[in-house]
């Protein structure tokens, strides 16, 4: 029997129990909520799963290593493991990925995939994280940047965004650019679904949303929404402030990497130029309608992202991120697209701003918005990797 291939997008990290080490396999797709430790002696093999070896030849290799008589059964079980799990491009798992679509497009709703607290201690923490200084309001707000990491990670930076909202706001369309960590590269995901969290259910503007859905770029019901954190810890804000049926247009801004490597820039693709060009008047002619929220992080350095050495926020080399943070973030402020750009194709953006495309569309779109920067912040996602954000206001210039 040939195996069948290991799924490439499935995430494969140390197990992080020190009592099974080997390799810790998820989902992050969520096709499947099984997860799998397979010892080290096991996952030294899983390069059989390429779709050319037998099972023939994975149980001679475990005869060759390890004189089994058993080795048949050794190979055997972790396919049958690899399989009911989900991980592998057969059958298996083509029947569970069609039935979550299926279940993502029949949903009237998309139900919450992160937040599920109740409303009451969601309530209270927000409003701690709200707590601070009277910001210096700008006239003509248009928009702020917020992170897009665990609330209690980002809490400074959500506060210092989330508290440059108005009450006079509460009848806007906020229209929420969330950074697709797995959508398609030069693409934006769309769903017409609105979001429903333990704080209640949104509404939707289905003019904009038909506007939008016309445009070839738009993936329509991007299945990358019911697992996408990015907008959905936007929305849990916009509900505390303005209630359950806040109005939002969800978009899942795909990354722009072929452009990173090719020396380009985005809209060289016609078709995110011809978006860039529709969302720009929409935005133009809706001026006083609409208001942005950027769902974003920026640099990710350390261990977790395939870097030599640990991080460790606001100490040794990044002192030197937040050097190259800050540059990126004033032009940005200045609401230099062109600049903007070429700094992140620097070394390939080796600083792994993952809302490098939220940011650069809402440039090209909102051409004439200026940014100031609230708070600015480095965290340590875990001991030796470190993720930065910053909560920035945007406004306009004549």
């Amino acid at each position: 029997m040939i195996l069948p291939r290991l799924r490439p997008e499935l995430n494969v990290s140390p197990s992080p129990d020190p009592q099974n080490p080997g390799l810790y396999i998820r989902d992050h797709y969520r096709f499947t909520e099984a997860w799998l430790i397979i010892p080290a002696f096991l996952a030294q093999r899983l390069s059989f799963f390429d779709g050319g070896h037998t099972q023939a030849e994975l149980a001679a290799e475990f005869a060759r290593l390890s004189n089994q008589a058993n080795a048949a059964d050794t190979a055997q079980h972790l396919f049958e493991a690899l399989d009911k799990a989900g991980f592998l491009e057969n059958e298996t798992f083509t029947q569970l990925r069609d039935a979550k679509y299926q279940a993502f497009v029949q949903s009237p709703v998309r139900q919450a995939a992160h937040v599920f607290d109740t409303a009451e201690n969601i309530h209270a923490t927000l409003q701690g994280f709200l707590v601070g200084e009277t910001p210096v309001l700008r006239p003509h707000p248009v928009g702020i940047a917020a992170p897009h990491v665990s609330p209690g990670g980002g809490a400074r930076s959500y506060g210092a965004a989330y508290r440059q909202l108005t009450p006079d706001l509460k009848d806007r369309t906020f229209v929420i650019l969330g950074t697709s960590h797995y959508g398609q590269a030069n693409r934006f995901g769309l769903t017409r679904k609105p979001f429903e969290t333990p704080l209640g259910i949104t509404r939707t503007d289905p003019a904009l949303l038909d506007l939008l859905a016309a445009q070839p770029t738009v993936i329509q019901e991007d299945y990358c929404h019911a697992i996408e954190h990015t907008i959905e810890f936007q929305v849990i804000f916009l509900q505390h402030l303005y209630g359950p049926d806040v109005k939002i247009l969800p978009l899942l801004c795909g990354s722009f990497y072929p452009s990173i490597y090719n020396n380009g820039k985005p809209e060289d693709d016609d078709l995110v130029h011809r978006f860039f060009e529709t969302l720009g008047e929409i935005a133009e002619q809706r001026a006083e309608q609409l208001y942005w929220i950027l769902g974003v992080d920026m640099a990710h350095i350390g261990l977790r992202y395939g870097d030599p050495i640990a991080a460790h926020a606001e100490q040794e080399h990044l002192l030197r991120v937040r050097e190259r943070d800050h540059d990126r973030i004033q032009s940005l402020n200045a609401g230099d697209a062109t600049t903007f750009w070429e700094k992140i194709r620097e070394n390939h953006d080796d600083l792994r701003w993952c809302g490098s495309a939220p940011f650069y569309s809402f440039l090209k779109i909102m051409p004439n918005a200026r940014g100031t920067l609230q708070h600015y912040e480095q965290w340590n996602i875990d001991p030796d990797s470190v993720v930065s954000f910053a909560g920035i206001s945007f406004f306009h210039t004549p």
